[in-house]
């Protein structure tokens, strides 16, 4: 159930590690993290220190070693398999450095496909990804296909694929990392505007200092625990 009086997210001495052989790699050594709803958080820190993995941690594409994690009241250690499925579907937008469109998928159908996997309506869903590439600028460009859209316009359609099932919970990983400094602040202004009009919370991880900035609270990962900035 979920506990609309307290955190969306809530990691309370959340742990993960890693064994390979007779080693044990500890990534995240006692996290503790609450994030209000319609907050925007920020987490910087070194690569390879851990941002991603806490960050796949709350999205549910990963287990926790130990700790306590939940979203929205919900224990995500607790999902089964399908349950896991359900959440990220339907709870969360996932925002990556890559756009991982699909080159086969036109525009339009890369924006629709997580609310066809979720089962809704195809005519209300291409009405509604119709209305979030008209909101990042590409109104026009609906039917393009990946190749023929340049590194921002990809970006874009992906920022509008993450809000297509009206997510409580916006997840970005480096979403200006692999974009020149023109399209790089064009994102910016684009994902921040797009959770403030939707009334989303993010959380976000990034090297840039400038998309950091605009987050409400920013927090530093080091030695697997945050530190508030």
């Amino acid at each position: 159930m979920s506990d609309p009086s307290g955190p969306l997210v809530r990691a309370a001495s959340l742990t993960r590690h890693f064994i390979t052989g007779e080693e044990t790699l500890e990534v995240l050594r006692g996290v503790d993290l609450r994030v209000l709803e319609g907050e925007t958080v920020a987490i910087t820190g070194e690569s390879g220190c851990g941002k991603s993995t806490l960050l796949g941690l709350i999205g549910g594409l990963d287990h926790p070693s130990g700790g306590e994690l939940t979203v929205g009241g919900i224990d995500i250690a607790g999902l089964d398999e399908t349950e896991l499925s359900s959440y990220r579907n339907r709870e969360v937008g996932f925002i990556f450095q890559f756009h991982f469109l699909l080159k086969d998928f036109t525009a339009l159908e890369n924006v629709v496909l997580p609310g066809l996997m979720g089962g809704e309506p195809p005519r209300q869903l291409r009405e509604r990804a119709r209305q979030l590439l008209a909101e990042v600028g590409l109104e026009g460009r609906s039917a393009a296909w990946p190749l023929e859209l340049s590194g921002g316009e990809r970006q874009r359609v992906a920022v509008a694929r993450a809000l297509i099932n009206e997510p409580r919970l916006i997840l970005a990983d480096e979403p200006t990392g692999n974009l020149d400094e023109r399209n790089a602040r064009g994102v910016e202004e684009l994902l921040f505007g797009l959770v403030q009009r939707h009334h989303r919370t993010m959380v976000l991880v990034t090297h840039d200092a400038a998309l950091s900035g605009r987050a409400s609270r920013r927090f530093l990962l080091s030695a697997g625990r945050l530190s508030a900035e």
